[in-house]
């Protein structure tokens, strides 16, 4: 498997309160060879759902086949209707807006929960 035989090894999500908002963060991927996620700024309303996006992401980057850190794709498909694009910040890799999105980060992170988590809604 070329340096990625990691089974058995456990990705968890792990948060913290800073000065800016919620940060989320994975801790296990480079395990699978591959960057680490992260997210911060979140207003903490939205961290039950993102670390289950963190969760997705994590699990689609894990199981790709040779997704080391220069084969990352630019961005991933979680359903038919949500694209989550991954840009690197340092050693991290950090979940936004897909290239044709228009509007706000916030609006757009808001945004991905609903579709996702449609009972989010109420």
């Amino acid at each position: 498997m070329g340096g990625r035989e990691a089974a058995g090894v456990e990705i968890r999500i792990v948060g913290a309160e800073r000065p800016d908002g919620l940060e989320l963060r994975t801790r296990g991927l480079a395990a699978h060879g591959s960057p680490e996620l992260r997210v911060s700024g979140l207003a903490p309303y939205l961290g039950q759902g993102w670390a289950r996006v963190l969760a997705a992401l994590a699990r689609r980057l894990a199981a790709a086949p040779g997704t080391d850190a220069a084969g990352i794709p630019a961005e991933l498909d979680l359903s038919p209707e949500v694209t989550v694009g991954l840009a690197r910040d340092g050693d991290d890799l950090v979940p936004v807006p897909p290239r044709d999105f228009t509007g706000r980060p916030d609006d757009w992170r808001r945004d991905i929960l609903l579709t996702l988590f449609p009972s989010a809604h109420s």
